[in-house]
C-alpha cells in the first residue's frame, strides 16, 4: 500500500489531467481538488476518480477546457451550462460568481447543470466560508443508473445525492461545514472498500434480492444491488428533495428514466449563498453560534476517546494528519491511478517516480 505525499501525488493528478488537453490552470484546479479530498478523510472524492474520469473522457463524456455558461444572469439568480467540463473547474467559477453576486444582493440562488463530476461538495461550502458567507447545496447524478434505494424499495433510484451547509463561526479556521451523503454511505467509498478486498459494515447495503450484504462488490457487478439510504425514510425524504431542488431547478435533470443516461458521471447542483450580515449584527450572530457549537461539543462522551465534535472538524483533524504523514492508496487503486496516466500518455514508472515509489 504506498503512502504518498500531498504535494507529489498532486504533480501526478496534475500531469494526468494535463495530459487530456487541460490547460494548466484547470488541471490544477482539479488536482488540487481531488488530492484535498484525500486530505480530509473523503478518498471517495479524491484521486481515485482519475480512473472513472480518464474512462469518460475517452468515451467523449468529460471535455476539457470548458468554462460554465452562465444562461440565466437575472439579479440574486444565476444559471450556468456546465458542457460536460471538468467539475472541479466548472463549479469553481460558478461558486465564485455567486459569491462575487451575494456581495451585492445578499443572497444569491445559483444553479449548475450538465456538469462533470464536481467532486467533494464541501469543497464550495469552503468557498463561500472563506467569504464570511453561509451557502446550502444540493448535488444530483445524472446520465448513468441510480445505486441508492429509496426506503423500503429493493431497486436504486437514486444516486448518493449530497447536502451541504457551510456556517462561519466566530474563528475562521473552524467553521461548521455539514457535507454528506443522503445515502448511509458514499459510492466511491464502497469503490475503495471493493478495490482493496474488504467488506463492508452492516446495515450499508442490499443485494440483488434485497438482502443485507457485506460485500461492496454487489454494487459494481449485475444483478446489481444497492446502497441504503441514511436514517431509514428521513434520508429517503433529504434524498428525493435534492434530486428536485438540484435536477429539476437546475435544468439539467433527474434520474427519472425518461432522460438519457450514457454512462458518463454528469452532476447537477443548486446553490444558495448568503450574507448572515444582512440578517443582523454579525458579532452577535458569530458568538451565538459559537455558544451553540460550544454547548454541543460540551456533552459527555459515550466513549471518552471520541469526544463530541461538530460537522467538519473530522476532516480538519484528518488533514493534519495526512498532511503529515502522507496519503495511503490500496495498490488497486494506485495501479488503477498509474493505468489512467498510462491512458493519456504518462508512463507508470514516471508517475511512480514523481510519487516517490
Amino acid at each position: 500500500m504506498p503512502v504518498i505525499a500531498a504535494p507529489a501525488l498532486t504533480e501526478v493528478a496534475t500531469r494526468i489531467v494535463r495530459s487530456t488537453g487541460s490547460e494548466a490552470a484547470e488541471a490544477r484546479t482539479v488536482a488540487e481538488h481531488l488530492v484535498g479530498a484525500n486530505l480530509a478523510g473523503h478518498d471517495s472524492h479524491g484521486v481515485g476518480m482519475l480512473s472513472p474520469y480518464m474512462r469518460n473522457f475517452h468515451n467523449g463524456l468529460l471535455v476539457p477546457n470548458t468554462a460554465p455558461e452562465a444562461i440565466r444572469d437575472d439579479g440574486p439568480f444565476l444559471q450556468f451550462e456546465g458542457g460536460k467540463g471538468y467539475g472541479q473547474r466548472v463549479a469553481a467559477d460558478a461558486m465564485n460568481a455567486a459569491i462575487e453576486r451575494c456581495r451585492s444582493t445578499g443572497i444569491t440562488v445559483m444553479t449548475l447543470r450538465n456538469s462533470h463530476h464536481i467532486g467533494r461538495v464541501g469543497t464550495y461550502g469552503e468557498m463561500a466560508l472563506a467569504a464570511g458567507m453561509i451557502s446550502l447545496h444540493f448535488v444530483n447524478v445524472t446520465d448513468h443508473d441510480a445505486f441508492v434505494a429509496p426506503h423500503g424499495g429493493r431497486q436504486a433510484r437514486f444516486g448518493t445525492n449530497p447536502i451541504t451547509i457551510a456556517m462561519p463561526t466566530g474563528d475562521p479556521a473552524a467553521p461548521v461545514l455539514l457535507d454528506m451523503a443522503t445515502s448511509k454511505v458514499a459510492m466511491g467509498k464502497l469503490r475503495v472498500a471493493n478495490n482493496a478486498g474488504k467488506s463492508v459494515e452492516d446495515g450499508l447495503v442490499i443485494d440483488a434480492d434485497g438482502e443485507p450484504t457485506n460485500d461492496p462488490g454487489v454494487v459494481f457487478r449485475e444483478p446489481y444491488g444497492a446502497l441504503l439510504p441514511v436514517g431509514g425514510h428521513k434520508g429517503y425524504g433529504l434524498s428525493l428533495m435534492a434530486e428536485l431542488m438540484s435536477g429539476a431547478l437546475s435544468g439539467g435533470g433527474t434520474l427519472q428514466p425518461g432522460n438519457r443516461r450514457l454512462g458518463g458521471i454528469i452532476n447537477t447542483m443548486t446553490c444558495f449563498v448568503l450574507d448572515p450580515a444582512r440578517l443582523g449584527d454579525a458579532g452577535w450572530i458569530a458568538g451565538e453560534v459559537d455558544a451553540m457549537v460550544a454547548y454541543a461539543r460540551s456533552s459527555k462522551p459515550v466513549d471518552p476517546a471520541e469526544p463530541v465534535l461538530t460537522p467538519g472538524e473530522p476532516e480538519r483533524l484528518r488533514r493534519v494528519e495526512r498532511l503529515r504523514d502522507g496519503i495511503a492508496l490500496d495498490d488497486r487503486t494506485w495501479t488503477l491511478i498509474r493505468e489512467a496516466g498510462e491512458s493519456v500518455g504518462l508512463d507508470p514508472a514516471e508517475a511512480n517516480r514523481i510519487a516517490g515509489i
